[in-house]
């Protein structure tokens, strides 16, 4: 069959091992031409022209990095796209963009009160006070994250053996801990103090020391390692 000629037939009329669903299934994604790929997202091509085709004009006129850049109008606006197909490639596009910033064979490093602030920045809203735990591996990574207490917090609500026993199921080298307080008034109150206290001596305890502990506002922070207080 001459080139022309695959050009205007059907997909359905190419042979089986050219066929871009088919040859994905059969080799893999990665083994596909970036034309194949773009023509399993067009799905359908145009009067006298087949998907494959149409998709071979589109990256001719259109680089990937530009199509990566381009906003749903731009997309649209390209012939043999439209709507519907310019939705379905910038929602694949995304997808990946997403998957990407995941990096899910890495951990996030805690190295600065910001990595600390950003992994529970959430509280700031909280009308209620919230205990939080970041467990640390050895590295600094932060390998587990739990709320542990609501409300008013005491030394008879915040128990070291609760928080010591997830950071042993964890394997944690290392615990930071941070709450909030809805008055806007980042100071420890006495009873933070005594909460505190008694969770650095259970950390030596453990060989498990606590880094930090971190008081949120809507504005501002607290930090106990900053005042010399972990």
């Amino acid at each position: 069959m001459s080139t022309e000629s695959r050009a205007d037939c059907k997909i359905k009329e190419l042979p089986y091992a050219e066929r871009p669903r088919e040859r994905l299934m059969e080799k893999g994604a990665k083994n596909l031409k970036d034309s194949e790929l773009l023509a399993i997202l067009l799905g359908s091509g145009l009067k006298q022209k087949n998907v494959l085709k149409l998709a071979e004009e589109i990256l001719a006129k259109h680089p990937k990095k530009k199509m990566l850049n381009s906003d749903f109008r731009e997309l649209a606006k390209i012939e043999g796209i439209g709507r519907a197909k310019a939705c379905l490639i910038l929602a694949a596009q995304e997808l990946v963009k997403r998957t990407l910033a995941v990096k899910e064979d890495t951990l996030p490093s805690i190295r600065s009160i910001n990595d600390i602030i950003a992994q529970a920045v959430y509280l700031r809203e909280k009308q209620r006070e919230h205990f939080l735990v970041l467990y640390l591996n050895g590295r600094g990574e932060m390998i587990f994250k739990k709320p542990m207490f609501v409300g008013t917090l005491n030394a008879n609500l915040v128990h070291p053996r609760e928080i010591f026993a997830v950071a042993l199921r964890q394997n944690a080298a290392s615990v930071i801990f941070v709450h909030n307080h809805p008055s806007g008034n980042p100071e420890p109150s006495a009873s933070d103090i005594t909460i505190n206290k008694r969770l650095v001596e259970a950390g030596k305890i453990m060989g498990i020391p606590v880094i930090d502990h971190i008081i949120l506002t809507k504005t501002k922070f607290f930090s106990f390692k900053q005042r010399k207080l972990v």
